[in-house]
């Protein structure tokens, strides 16, 4: 039953007259190279934030005019339980920040080239909003930036540019998109974003040092970066476009006492490897300074956490299972179990469902046949259930019964356990074709237990 339906681009929320969603399909394309990279359009990307205290619902709206000209980003703030737009809310997104990538002094956000592809964040009672670009075309950086809401009016409380100074190779860059990952963070508050191909420097000793392309970052709720890693082959990484923030970040509970290594955060990307680093001391730059890299291919995912056990999987390799030794604080090594099948590009961000410590079940989503530029066909997305205790062992997928097939599948959708079922975002009918293509451009698919 819908609750509740609205749109992002009207008058009640904050849009002109004629404004719409940016169209992105394989024709009349306004953004990144003309690809279709994201179709049929460009209008909310990155998951929303609710938080349940005040029943308000955080989300980014990208629109245009209706002269096609002038591009906006706006965060809203909805309530969650009707629909509308709270009191002070949409709040129009601009920033600046001091830097010479521009060819000046101070670097401007760009709405055009920006794309709000990373899942919000709501920590200590701020929303964190981050950006990537539209297939890496044009002039853009990896922001982020944090916003408050007092129930009357939004006050944007920090800024951050990850490489306001990017010189000639890499322009620009240093996105945070992680696969549509949200940043993570710790109990004191600190965040966790890994970037994309950049220019990084902040080894120099001299300014400009506050460049941190290809790394992963600690920040402090006020967006500044309190520590850093990066991997070895950085510089490697920006030729061949191997970014190491491709995937996302996954901060640890704290290990018990005695354990060398209390405070754990595991990341990766293109490179093939997923690195897990203390949080204590993340070591700056160099895999030597890593406390253990595990032997995953490409990761295009946020892994999850379950009863000491990892769970992750590569483009084109298993969904693995890793245990954690809390003792020495290493992850035992190889898996203790894989799924038989083989994901292909971009793999699955798993989610895990159980009672406590007992049932566990791994949910993953096989999106390869996302219908888009890049995708080899336009199919189904495939949900598949796990026993958490053994990847071997598959319970079920959606492929079985053909009453039980998803929409067609979404690049980087994650399947969202709650209240017994299992939601599954998809395309539709859509087969990556323009908006208006097809009878039904977005459907969300229910999954729970059928009666016997």
């Amino acid at each position: 039953v819908t609750l509740w339906s609205v749109s992002l681009i009207d008058a009640i929320h904050g849009a002109a007259a004629g404004e719409t969603t940016v169209p992105s399909g394989p024709t009349g394309n306004l953004v990144g190279s003309g690809l279709g990279d994201i179709t049929p359009e460009v209008g909310v990307t990155g998951t929303p934030v609710i938080d349940p205290a005040t029943n308000t619902l955080y989300v980014v709206s990208k629109s245009v005019n209706s002269a096609k000209t002038t591009f906006y980003h706006r965060l809203h703030a909805i309530d969650s339980t009707t629909g509308s737009e709270k009191s002070g809310s949409p709040m129009l997104i601009a920033g600046t920040f001091p830097g010479t990538g521009d060819g000046t002094t101070t670097i401007t956000f760009n709405p055009l080239t920006q794309h709000q592809r990373c899942g919000l964040a709501l920590v200590n009672g701020v929303v964190y909003v981050a950006w990537g670009s539209h297939e890496d075309n044009g002039l853009y950086y990896g922001w982020m930036m944090g916003y408050t809401y007092d129930g009357a009016s939004f006050k944007q409380s920090s800024v951050l540019n990850v490489t306001p100074n990017a010189a000639p190779p890499n322009v620009g860059q240093g996105g945070i998109w992680m696969s549509g990952g949200a940043p993570a963070a710790d109990s004191n508050n600190n965040l966790y974003a890994i970037t994309g191909n950049g220019t990084f420097d902040a080894t120099n000793a001299s300014a400009p040092n506050n460049d941190y392309g290809d790394s992963l970052l600690q920040l402090t709720g006020a967006l500044t970066v309190s520590q850093y890693f990066t991997p070895t082959n950085y510089p490697s990484d920006g030729i061949n476009d191997n970014d190491f923030g491709s995937g996302g970040a996954v901060v640890l509970a704290d290990l018990p006492a005695g354990s060398p290594i209390t405070h754990l955060v595991l990341g990766g990307g293109k490179v093939d490897g997923l690195y897990v680093m203390n949080r204590d001391n993340l070591g700056l730059v160099g895999d030597v300074n890593a406390v253990q890299i595990l032997p995953v291919l490409q990761i295009f995912a946020t892994g999850a956490f379950w009863n000491n056990n990892f769970y992750v999987a590569g483009s084109g390799g298993p969904l693995y299972a890793f245990a954690l030794n809390t003792l020495s604080a290493q992850f035992i090594t190889p898996a203790g179990s894989q799924s038989a099948l083989t994901y292909q590009f971009p793999g699955p961000t798993p989610s895990v469902s159980a009672a406590g410590a007992q049932s566990g079940i791994v949910w993953a989503l096989d999106t390869s046949n996302y219908c888009t530029f890049q995708s080899t066909a336009c199919l189904p997305a495939v949900l598949h259930a796990y026993d958490a205790t053994s990847m071997a062992t598959e319970l079920w997928n959606s492929s079985m019964v053909g009453a039980d097939a998803a929409g067609n599948a979404v690049k980087f959708a994650v399947p969202t356990v709650a209240n017994g079922r299992v939601y599954v975002g998809t395309r539709g009918n859509n087969t990556g074709g323009n908006f208006g293509s097809s009878s039904v451009s977005g459907e969300l698919d229910v999954y729970g237990l059928k009666a016997q």
